[in-house]
């Protein structure tokens, strides 16, 4: 199977990062099994213990309360490998450890289970499953990794995938011309020389990626589509320009503006060559990381 098939498969296993179905994680029981071998169960040392009463006071500032907190602080600590494959999860130890209430630790089991981060099972209980099981395309455990030990596999993998789908994206929109579509990619390349002019970075990462969305939506793959969701948000959490095209510059504009024109002219072995140009990493070109995104 090729690389491109396996991303596809993956994203549509679990593009959606919310909440698992109603009883996925219920049938279950959540007390640790008689006889369970304890050996290997998760040591809480890098985790926040003031969660709960700080939760209490920043309810919501995530948008999605405490169990959304609770959501990131173990998907942290698994994507970190503080909590490595296979280990425990026992419910009561993790409620009394952050101070939450056990249906706040069941909701954030069940977020935790629909993006493959950990399983639930009979007799078995809840354990941490293997990298291979994660849904990578997940914007959360895109964040996570970015900002942890594999924030360098990241920045790649981001990377590499942007350059299997990007060029052939521009190389199909060239064929599926919409005079709105092309004024408003040509208003974006306006609005990033405008933004860089002004030496301001968010709105030209805010104007970049709406071009690069826009270019994907409209190339007439509905597979291709679907991805665009999910690479936006890629983008978006992973720093968006900074991880697959040069910093903001001259050169940067002008490869926009090329994809534009070819686009117009319909010609779509221009538009991607051009848009490989773009993606094209220099290693000497130092990558920052932004913060972590608001919700």
């Amino acid at each position: 199977m090729s690389t491109l098939a396996h991303t596809m498969m993956t994203a549509a296993r679990s593009a959606d990062s919310g909440l698992a179905g109603p009883g996925e994680l219920d049938r279950y029981p959540y007390a640790e099994p008689p006889g369970m071998d304890r050996v290997g169960a998760p040591a809480w040392d890098n985790a926040d213990p003031e969660l709960g009463r700080v939760g209490r006071r920043a309810a919501g500032s995530r948008g999605r309360g405490l169990h959304g907190q609770l959501v990131q602080q173990l998907g942290q600590m698994i994507v970190s490998g503080d909590l490595g494959a296979d280990r425990p999860l026992v419910p009561e130890e993790i409620g009394q450890r952050f101070e939450v209430s056990r249906t706040v630790v069941r909701e954030s089991l069940r977020v935790l289970e629909a993006k493959g981060l950990v399983s639930a099972r009979p007799n078995v209980g809840t354990r941490v499953r293997p990298v291979s099981d994660w849904n990578l395309l997940d914007p959360d455990i895109i964040e996570w990794r970015a900002f942890g030990p594999q924030r360098d596999d990241q920045r790649r993998e981001l990377s590499e995938l942007r350059w299997t789908i990007e060029p052939l994206a521009a190389r199909l929109a060239a064929g599926h011309g919409r005079d709105d579509v092309q004024q408003r990619l040509v208003d974006m390349v306006e609005l990033m020389g405008h933004a860089m002019a002004q030496g301001d970075s968010v709105t030209f990462a805010r104007a970049d990626a709406e071009f690069h969305s826009l270019l994907i939506q409209v190339a007439g793959n509905r597979m291709l589509e679907h991805l665009s969701g999910i690479v936006s948000a890629a983008l978006q959490v992973s720093g968006g320009p900074a991880t697959g095209c040069d910093r903001p510059g001259e050169s940067t504009l002008a490869h926009h503006a090329r994809i534009v024109d070819a686009l117009a002219a319909g010609d779509g072995g221009a538009a991607e060559a051009a848009m490989r140009q773009l993606l094209t990493v220099h290693p000497e070109v130092e990558r920052v990381v932004p913060a972590p995104r608001e919700h």
